[in-house]
């Protein structure tokens, strides 16, 4: 009778928890390059009533053990890193990658990986994301196109960047600058052990391992860059839905555990009236 008071509160945690990452994952519906997250159980170590034993040669047959739960703990939270559809935009500095791959970015101290797309050149000339984090090469390096081109943002007319990363530019004077350099991509053996840093950034873990040495798009089966498109979030609000139905009506049922245990333990009090 008290156990199940404490095995409706387990219940009750992991499915509040569930609510959590569930909103979570509705809230970056429109983020992208997000990956959703989900939840799952396992049950407690359970209390042994009797074993199980084994035929008797007399002719009886064996007897299965009697166990009671103690209710359920939180077994998992995954990361989800399957990959979502990528959106036209038509913005040169938008880039989707098709594979495996992870954009590599750097604030000086620290590299961190991504795959939102979304850039931009700061007043250098560097290729940034929206927090300012500049965006790495195939040689491990920062990118500027003023590098490039020999002046400033003024030297340059137009530029493109190609599937394998690779960037062109026109220049004022119509000159095409090719930079020997390309958008550098790594990929991890477990994606799925990557930790989230905020920003749309992962930071590696001693699960996910360290990333492979930065290189073009395509080595180390990383993937190839599309230019002008941005890959969208690959939450399933349907499934996300009906996910969170579940979890309600879930922890309904586990608080009226409590309950109608709590009215157990009342008319027991009224025995001694």
């Amino acid at each position: 009778m008290i156990k199940s008071m404490y095995s409706g509160i387990s219940g009750m945690k992991n499915f509040q928890t569930k609510l959590d990452v569930i909103g979570n994952n509705i809230a970056n519906v429109n983020t992208y390059g997000f990956k959703k997250s989900r939840v799952t159980f396992q049950d407690l170590v359970s209390q042994q009533l009797a074993g199980a034993t084994a035929a008797q040669a007399d002719g009886r047959g064996g007897i299965n053990s009697k166990q009671v739960g103690a209710g359920s703990s939180l077994g998992s939270i995954d990361t989800i890193h399957e990959g979502s559809t990528s959106q036209f935009t038509g913005r040169s500095l938008d880039l989707s990658i098709e594979g495996e791959g992870y954009f590599a970015v750097t604030d000086g101290d620290q590299t961190f990986y991504t795959r939102s797309g979304n850039f931009y050149l700061d007043e250098g000339g560097y290729l940034v994301t929206a927090e300012g984090y500049r965006v790495l090469g195939s040689d491990d390096q920062t990118i500027s196109v003023i590098d490039m081109v020999g002046g400033d943002l003024n030297d340059i007319s137009s530029f493109s960047i190609g599937k394998d990363g690779s960037i062109n530019i026109v220049g004022s004077n119509e000159d095409v600058v090719v930079d020997e350099r390309q958008i550098g991509l790594v990929k991890f053996a477990n994606t799925s052990g990557l930790s989230k840093s905020g920003g749309n950034l992962f930071v590696p873990t001693a699960n996910s391992g360290q990333p492979s040495a930065i290189g073009a798009p395509g080595a180390n089966g990383t993937g190839a860059i599309n230019a002008s498109s941005l890959e969208m979030s690959n939450v399933d609000l349907s499934e996300e839905f009906t996910e969170m139905i579940v979890a309600q009506r879930g922890f309904q049922s586990n608080s009226k555990i409590i309950t109608t245990s709590d009215e157990i333990l009342q008319e027991l009090l009224n025995l001694k009236r």
